[in-house]
């Protein structure tokens, strides 16, 4: 066994994206995101008729986004400071549904905000990525940060046990979405996530639980 292991999410856990996302939109394509709506396709529509952008142009926006405007995303409040604490006792790891187009630039993006931890890109659930992590680094208990229910529901279905910390770190969406039920614990904030992160690794595997669905992959 290694040491204790985080596999953490980036947007929404460690930089803020939607609002940048949002800033960007409303600036350069006229194009209305609001943050009510239960997913992207609902949320952006053309502000100058109020209809909602087809599907295709939604995801070409978002590339677009990672493509060019990177620098826009900015840290989480305490999330470089709590990392850095953790890094003591923990080795951390990022997994990130960027995909390999903008991979680099992820690893670019976070060691330009000091945190030089690996980086893997994935695209739909998570459960099957981390569980291959877990397996090559086989840590003597492992704990997974997100912001999304489904990838939640993946980790508890391939990799049991490890911890699942359902942090939505953007305040202006965090109200807006419920507890992931397959997360063994919802907290929003990296200042009282630390303590809770400390105890769990601290305290061993998690118990296996049942698997369970929480919804579609993004």
């Amino acid at each position: 066994m290694t040491r204790p292991l985080i596999i953490t999410d980036c947007d929404e856990v460690l930089l803020h994206m939607v609002v940048p996302f949002r800033q960007w939109l409303d600036e350069q394509h006229n194009v209305h995101f609001d943050m009510g709506e239960p997913g992207f396709v609902e949320a952006l529509r053309h502000k100058d008729s109020g209809i909602p952008l087809e599907r295709k142009l939604v995801w070409e926006l978002l590339i677009g986004f990672f493509d060019t405007e990177m620098h826009r995303q900015q840290p989480i409040a305490g999330a470089i400071e709590a990392l850095g604490r953790l890094s003591r006792i923990a080795d951390i790891v990022v997994l990130t549904n960027i995909g390999e187009r903008h991979h680099q630039q992820r690893i670019e993006q976070l060691a330009a905000h000091g945190l030089h931890h690996r980086v893997h890109w994935n695209h739909g659930g998570k459960g099957p990525p981390l569980a291959a992590i877990v397996a090559e680094r086989q840590p003597s208990v492992a704990l997974f940060i997100d912001d999304l229910a489904e990838h939640h529901a993946s980790v508890a279905d391939h990799a049991p046990g490890v911890w699942r910390l359902h942090m939505v770190g953007e305040p202006e969406l965090a109200p807006k979405i419920a507890a992931a039920p397959s997360s063994h614990a919802r907290i929003d904030t990296w200042s009282a996530a630390e303590q809770w992160i400390t105890e769990r690794l601290a305290q061993g595997p998690a118990p296996f639980s049942p698997p369970s669905t929480d919804g579609a992959f993004l």
